[in-house]
């Protein structure tokens, strides 16, 4: 599973003329649902989106010091199965991607598991499957990229607790 993260200043989706969600400070979060993912990957997803901290402190003494949570912000999370596309020449090729009907099932896990771990009224997401336009205005910008295949390889000290 991969994740886009973008730390924003306000983000919304649209289906056509629809708006479907929009929040103000938060994470706009782009999520790839990959062939193999499971339950596992989701944890690891919902526990940095929660956990990472990308806000500096409240009186501004100490960069990276608050997350999401900390700071009573929103996240609205995006479906995009074109985060697991590799290239044939110049044509995509998305055969790692999970199908719609079984990633609907874990986009919509990895959604409820972050609204029973955070705040149901601070996640968001668009449309699953839909065309949309996403408005994001950034705020940095930072934009940090989480892929839990390499969460073995990830050193974890305890201040990622």
């Amino acid at each position: 599973m991969r994740a886009v993260i973008q730390r924003v200043l306000r983000a919304s989706v649209r289906v056509g003329d629809d708006l479907i969600s929009s929040i103000d400070r938060g994470l706009c979060v782009l999520i790839g649902i990959a062939n193999d993912d499971e339950q596992t990957d989701i944890d690891y997803i919902v526990k940095k989106l929660l956990a990472i901290r990308l806000w500096s402190s409240i009186d501004g003494s100490k960069n990276w010091a608050r997350n999401v949570v900390d700071s009573d912000y929103s996240l609205l999370c995006v479906s995009q199965f074109t985060l697991h596309a590799t290239l044939k020449g110049t044509k995509p090729d998305f055969h790692l991607s999970m199908s719609g009907e079984q990633s609907k099932i874990l986009y919509e896990k990895l959604l409820n598991q972050l609204k029973q771990s955070y705040k149901s009224d601070k996640i968001f997401d668009g449309q699953f499957g839909a065309m949309m336009n996403v408005n994001i205005e950034n705020d940095g910008p930072v934009t940090i990229i989480l892929d839990s295949r390499s969460k073995k390889s990830n050193t974890t000290t305890a201040d990622d607790e």
